[in-house]
Formats: C-alpha cells, sequence, structure tokens
C-alpha cells in the first residue's frame, strides 16, 4: 500500500553510548539544580534583613560608645607567683605551647634572664611573639611581676619577689 521501504536504519542525535550516559545524566541534574535555585528564590523573601530581628539590640551595638569603664574590685586580695602562673601562664609555659620557654628549662630561660626583670615584666605585660599581653589574663601588674619570678627562679634564676608596686613597664 505505501511504497516506504522500511530498510532504512533510525538516526538521531544520540549516536554513541556515551553519549546517551551524558544525555540521561543532564536531563536529572539540570532540573534538580533548577528547583533548587526556584526554592531558594522562593524563601529567600521571608529572611528578615539584618539587625532586623532584634531591632533594640542592634541600634544599641551599631552606637555603643568606642571606650568601656570595667570595674575591678579594689580590695581583693593579691595573688602570689605561683597563683598567677597557675591561673593564666602554665597553660603555655608548662607545656612549651607557641614556642614558650617552659618552666624549669634553665637553658631556655638563661638568655631572657639576662635581659633583667625589667624587660622579662616588660615582655610579660605587653605581651611578645605568640603571648598576648599578660597572656590574655586580667591580672594587675605586680602580680604579672609575681608570676615572671616565680618562673625564672623556677627555671634557675634568682631574683627577689616583687612585694610593693611592681614598676609599670615603659611604653
Amino acid at each position: 500500500m505505501s511504497d516506504h521501504s522500511h530498510d532504512e536504519a533510525h538516526t538521531g542525535p544520540i549516536k554513541t553510548p556515551k553519549q546517551l550516559l551524558n544525555a540521561v545524566f543532564f536531563s536529572f541534574v539540570v532540573p534538580v539544580f533548577g528547583i533548587i535555585g526556584l526554592v531558594y528564590y522562593v524563601t529567600s523573601d521571608h529572611k528578615p534583613a539584618a539587625g532586623a530581628v532584634n531591632l533594640e539590640k542592634a541600634l544599641a551595638a551599631r552606637i555603643q560608645k568606642v571606650g568601656t569603664v570595667e570595674i575591678r574590685d579594689a580590695n581583693r586580695p593579691m595573688k602570689n607567683g605561683d597563683e598567677v602562673f597557675k591561673a593564666q601562664c602554665s597553660a603555655c609555659h608548662a607545656t612549651g605551647a607557641a614556642g614558650a620557654p617552659k618552666i624549669g628549662d634553665t637553658a631556655a630561660w638563661s638568655p631572657r634572664l639576662a635581659t633583667g626583670y625589667e624587660a622579662l615584666l616588660n615582655s610579660a605585660l605587653k605581651g611578645k611573639g605568640a603571648m598576648g599581653a599578660q597572656g590574655g589574663g586580667n591580672f594587675e601588674a605586680l602580680e604579672i611581676g609575681r608570676a615572671v619570678v616565680y618562673m625564672v627562679n623556677g627555671s634557675g634564676g634568682k631574683l627577689a619577689e616583687p612585694t610593693g608596686q611592681a614598676p609599670v613597664a615603659s611604653k
């Protein structure tokens, strides 16, 4: 009834198995990313603007004063060198973390002791290398001086523990 012969092979855009796998893969991946993008677009409208959740807190943070005043108990007893060392300095100076000289290591402390107590106190108060000012602590200069003497004397030095007001390190 018809003159068309059925001997011709069907031809299409996909000619190899690799092209078939790529077509199947991208026919699923592209729509998934499209759906994710649409969901993100639709839900992004419901996110509050920055600082809009707690307006009073956000406003206070933006207009806070540059400086703050910290009130400490002036009548608290001063800590001795051992107490300050255990509370603040032992984290690094007991283990040698971040290159800190370990307490008891005479070889590591000898060159530092040669610079004198004032230089050691200055380094402790202002920080040196990886160590922050006061090692990150919250102590008086006299207490830091006592901790310095404690560490030096525990490492072969012979310094007298400061008893009065410790000299403030020069700026």
